[in-house]
């Protein structure tokens, strides 16, 4: 629980970011933030009791039954991009939103700074910045990208932040069920992939379909395991 030693200014908003699918072939990143306002260090301590029993840690370490059950424990409401969400833990509220950066974008901009954006326009969403300091955990060892300057939260990276923050730990796991959740809907449009089983990871089977049958619109065609095959569209 990294949060007591970072976050020491109270009344504070606290913003936590994560993001899932930067090693896929197809389908875009998808990053998870959650927010919540503190108003003192009894009020973190509080949220940290309640989220550590939940199960609460990082995504990948977590099966999708996992995930699910915890969610709902949570009482978190179905995920869909860009869209804000909230429910309560000990009275406190928190809000979430899982922002997407579709394969498109990956391509455009390449998959770091995809993911980096991503992170700051979900954590800009969320922020109800207002007099008191805001907190932006990061998982990773990068800050934020500001187009016009320094930016105007207190951004903390933290390297394998996933597994040290419980807030992190949340973040990645609402965005890994709704990434994952789009590509099984993706599966039903281009089932030869098996984006139900791989959510578009380079498993043998997906590389050989691509070799197989070519890329399909939503694969990342600056990647290796897909530009090689660009000729079979």
């Amino acid at each position: 629980m990294i949060e007591k030693k970072l976050i020491t200014q109270f009344p504070c908003e606290v913003i936590a970011v994560d993001e899932v699918g930067r090693a896929p072939l197809a389908g875009g990143v998808v990053v998870g933030g959650v927010r919540v306002f503190l108003p003192d260090a009894e009020s973190l301590l509080l949220l940290l009791k309640y989220l550590k029993p939940k199960g609460v840690t990082d995504s990948k370490k977590l099966n999708a039954l996992s995930r699910q059950k915890i969610l709902k424990k949570l009482k978190v409401p179905e995920l869909g991009f860009r869209i804000k969400g909230e429910f309560e833990a000990k009275g406190m509220k928190i809000e979430f939103i899982t922002w997407d950066m579709c394969h498109e974008t990956v391509d455009q901009i390449n998959i770091l700074a995809a993911s980096l954006e991503g992170m700051r326009l979900s954590a800009l969403e969320l922020s109800e910045k207002k007099n008191s300091p805001t907190y932006v955990l990061i998982d990773g060892h990068m800050k934020l990208r500001w187009p016009n300057g320094e930016s105007p939260w207190v951004e903390i990276p933290i390297i394998k932040g996933d597994s040290k923050s419980l807030l992190i730990g949340l973040a990645s796991i609402i965005a890994k069920e709704r990434r994952d959740g789009f590509m099984r809907e993706m599966h039903e449009i281009y089932p030869l992939y098996g984006f139900d089983t791989n959510a578009g990871y380079p498993t043998p089977k997906h590389r050989k379909a691509i070799k197989e049958f070519g890329p399909c619109p939503i694969h990342r065609k600056t990647f290796a395991g897909v530009k090689e095959h660009l000729g079979s569209l």
